[in-house]
């Protein structure tokens, strides 16, 4: 989980009520695929990276697209993650404006964030912090930093729900009778023609998990520092069977901050993902929830950034180039990512207007679809696809379901949600099919 999940996912009861579970079951599957799936070949290939497995099952070409496809996604996806951050930080002073409104609890606006800081600058301090305890690390520190941040997230995220009990003077019986009596806890969409629909968010949960988890090299590169299979089959089940309960407590969250805001007449904002940030931020639910809400969304933030970037610069440094060895260019493909990474953040600052959270899931859509279909295509099937077609069909694939989301909306009013990964992986498997054959590798 990240800042995204922090801020998002509270804030999407207002548009789609807690429909989001439905997608979360589909991850606990999902998250077996990968546990008894893809890690055995994973631990056979004994490699830095996994995109091995595509060199070896295919040839050099193949690699390097899925590679490629890769490094774009989780540039993109570690990127918009930590604008999230940067935004939030950035309006802070904004909203603390309104902490002497007749509902604050508090009349405390915070010294040491009461002057408005430019977004540009925002984001390079807070690069320029993961790029320092980063840098010499590695993976190592990764791994207990990601333990430290999650914890400290969790914890600031149950304080919070305690702040809005308080705030209500309710207790826990009393907080889980008005979340089911709420219209906002409706979980299951039987309308086929709705993007919510139970078997399009349960089937794009399974996937999403297999795409972002079992083909991303952030995620396995932490879960194979298990010393055996079995270990780290453990660490990824008990993980996918965590990430249910975590998120009901998000949704949670948001239904009781809903009906708090529904009883003092707070007016909602036009983005859900400014929901959570103007309640803790506006002085509303206390100086704790305040004090939480900015070291959670850090630690959150912190937790899926820094691993993000160090995964970047070892598949960089092992797949492109091939040295893995080379501190001096690890040292330097780490700082260029970093400073790539700032420039994809003001890049979204400038055209952003949709929710953090489907924007991730909407560009992982395009980008890891080929990455789906090109390991579907390795474990399911025996061909080899001539070199060339690789590539053509991994970037044709994307852009066939853009303009094919397009044409649906335009003509029938159908709007593509999260299936598009499904058919942008069986495109990407369907034209490797069809390519020219040579003889197969041995893997």
């Amino acid at each position: 989980m990240s800042g995204v999940t922090f801020v998002s996912v509270p804030g999407m009861v207002l548009t789609a009520d807690m429909s989001y579970l439905q997608m979360c079951l589909g991850f606990v599957p999902g998250y077996l695929i990968v546990a008894f799936v893809l890690l055995p070949v994973y631990y056979r290939l004994r490699s830095a990276t996994i995109y091995t497995y595509l060199q070896r099952r295919f040839h050099r070409l193949a690699y390097i697209t899925g590679t490629t496809c890769f490094i774009v996604s989780k540039m993109a996806g570690a990127s918009i993650r930590l604008y999230l951050v940067c935004l939030i930080l950035t309006t802070l002073h904004s909203e603390l404006s309104i902490v002497n409104s007749p509902l604050s609890i508090v009349n405390c606006p915070l010294s040491i964030v009461n002057c408005e800081l430019p977004f540009a600058l925002s984001a390079a301090l807070l690069l320029a912090l993961i790029w320092l305890y980063t840098r010499r690390g590695g993976i190592k520190t990764i791994v207990w930093t990601d333990c430290l941040q999650t914890l400290v997230m969790l914890i600031a995220l149950v304080l919070i729900i305690f702040a809005v009990l308080s705030a209500q003077s309710w207790d826990i019986a009393d907080a889980v009778r008005h979340i089911r009596q709420s219209p906002l806890s409706q979980v299951w969409v039987t309308d086929a023609a709705s993007p919510n629909y139970f078997w399009k968010q349960f089937l794009s949960g399974i996937f999403i998990v297999i795409v972002m988890t079992g083909l991303d090299q952030d995620m396995m590169q932490k879960n194979l520092t298990c010393r055996t299979l079995r270990q780290s089959q453990l660490n990824m089940t008990v993980n996918g069977l965590l990430y249910l309960p975590a998120n009901l407590l998000f949704l949670s969250l948001g239904v009781l901050l809903a009906l708090f805001a529904n009883q003092h007449g707070i007016t909602l904002p036009a983005r859900t993902d400014e929901f959570l940030p103007m309640l803790c931020g506006g002085g509303y639910l206390g100086q704790l929830a305040l004090y939480c809400f900015a070291l959670g969304i850090v630690a959150a933030a912190f937790s899926s950034a820094d691993s993000a970037y160090t995964a970047l610069t070892t598949s960089i440094c092992v797949d492109l180039f091939g040295r893995p060895d080379s501190q001096r260019l690890r040292r330097r493909v780490h700082l260029g990512v970093i400073f790539l990474s700032f420039l994809f953040i003001l890049l979204f600052h400038a055209v952003s207007n949709a929710s953090v959270i489907q924007a991730v899931y909407q560009i992982a859509s395009y980008t890891y679809g080929p990455l789906l279909g090109l390991f579907a295509f390795g474990l399911f099937t025996r061909r080899v696809p001539r070199p060339l077609w690789v590539p053509v069909v991994c970037i044709l694939s994307p852009l066939a379901c853009w303009l094919l989301s397009v044409a649906t909306a335009h003509l029938f009013d159908y709007h593509f949600g999260y299936e598009l990964l499904m058919l942008n992986g069986a495109l990407v498997f369907i034209g490797l099919w069809l390519s020219p054959r040579q003889a197969p590798a041995c893997l």
